[in-house]
């Protein structure tokens, strides 16, 4: 019990920094931490090290919305859920928004928790089925999608070059600089691009608006509704090989428009968030698969039992939950901040973090990505169509073309 709460507790600080610091991921802690096994095994022991990794990834969940809603800057995991989320800033409602995404996260907890060990008992059999229909599904997906759109054929060429360009991007991922988190870094500067700059240079350009929180304006049964839905997106994302949490907020905004149901939408995407991650621990034990980069760490380690490590997800989400809540009066300090200002601190940090992460090549694909990133603002086209940059590489992967 010791392990376990002292595995928690440096999980929780450990994700909640890697939470509040756009472009580190709790996949970067996981890494230093393996890193350093030789030494953390004998001083913490195998379970509160593989505790603290799962609890940092737990934390990071809830606290990445924290950036994302009050400085647009968008996670790999989140890139959609930042345009409702920063938004709702803008109206002066942040606070608001960070907190409705934790609740979204919260519940997720709740519903995802036992779903994963169904899956962990009942999936493993159907596996071979599951592998051969992802990419239908996906495509079904995004054809459906792009047939109810207003402009069927720029919502096809958007998310057709973004594709190309999301394809290009992980398939010289190697040009990239890697000095925290491998190859996978190159995602910042392409979801970045997509999803953040392009957003930041057409923003208001006033002094941000007083910072007030109303209360939580979203009804029960919406809130019952899209952390299910937002769940179930999650667990099937977590546990069918090649997706994302990106792959299931493109899926959920055919479903529920960001644009029309903010709050709807912001509770969703985080509950598909928190969800992946316990899912993704239940596919390693069933599956020896590996999800993300921290179930790559924790395959290394003498791993505990599922058992165990679910006890401190559940105790790392409370901690988490009640983290959040509370960093998310700072909304209040944003008030009559000049945008222009804060836009232009913002991009100019972004950039910076880019060049040491990725380096020339991340810089190249950050202005080709905010580029396109601009072209549905000027023919009025959802941005969701960008997500052809994580869409397009997995349909690929799915029907075994090689492209890496």
């Amino acid at each position: 019990m010791i392990e376990i709460v002292i595995g928690t507790l440096l999980g929780v600080l450990l994700g909640t920094l890697s939470g509040l610091i756009p472009g580190v991921h709790a996949n970067t802690l996981a890494g230093i931490l393996l890193g350093a096994q030789a030494v953390l095994l004998t001083v913490l022991g195998p379970l509160a090290l593989a505790g603290a990794m799962f609890a940092a990834l737990i934390t990071h969940t809830f606290v990445e919305c924290i950036p994302g809603t009050f400085l647009g800057i968008p996670d790999a995991d989140t890139s959609l859920a930042v345009l409702p989320a920063h938004a709702l800033c803008l109206e002066g409602n942040g606070e608001e928004a960070v907190r409705i995404a934790a609740l979204g996260s919260a519940c997720a907890i709740i519903i995802a928790v036992p779903l994963s060990v169904l899956c962990f008992l009942l999936l493993p059999a159907l596996q071979p089925y599951f592998d051969w229909g992802i990419g239908i599904l996906i495509v079904a997906v995004i054809g459906y999608m792009i047939v109810m759109s207003e402009s069927p054929g720029w919502a096809f060429s958007i998310f057709a070059v973004s594709g190309l360009l999301g394809v290009f991007t992980l398939r010289y991922a190697f040009m990239g600089w890697h000095t925290l988190g491998g190859e996978t870094a190159i995602l910042m500067p392409l979801l970045t691009g997509l999803f953040g700059i392009s957003v930041l240079l057409i923003a208001s350009r006033g002094a941000l608006p007083a910072q007030q929180f109303r209360g939580l304006r979203v009804e029960n049964s919406t809130v019952v509704k899209c952390s299910i839905l937002g769940t179930l997106a999650g667990i099937a994302v977590g546990w069918l090989p090649g997706l994302s949490t990106a792959t299931a907020n493109g899926a959920l905004a055919s479903v529920i428009g960001y644009e029309k149901d903010r709050r709807a939408y912001i509770i969703a995407t985080s509950a598909a968030n928190a969800a992946n991650a316990f899912i993704g621990l239940a596919a390693l034990f069933a599956l020896s698969r590996m999800r993300n980069g921290v179930m790559v760490a924790l395959a290394e380690l003498p791993l505990p039992s599922m058992s165990e490590l679910m006890i401190v997800g559940v105790l790392a989400a409370f901690l988490a939950y009640v983290i959040t809540v509370w960093l998310s009066r700072s909304a209040g300090w944003l008030t009559g901040i000049n945008g222009r200002l804060l836009n232009r601190a913002v991009i100019l940090f972004v950039v910076g973090l880019c060049i040491v992460l990725t380096g020339p090549f991340g810089i190249c694909i950050l202005i080709l990505a905010t580029i396109l990133g601009l072209v549905p603002h000027l023919i009025n086209v959802s941005r969701v169509y960008c997500m052809g940059a994580i869409m397009v590489p997995v349909i690929l992967y799915s029907f075994g073309i090689a492209w890496v």
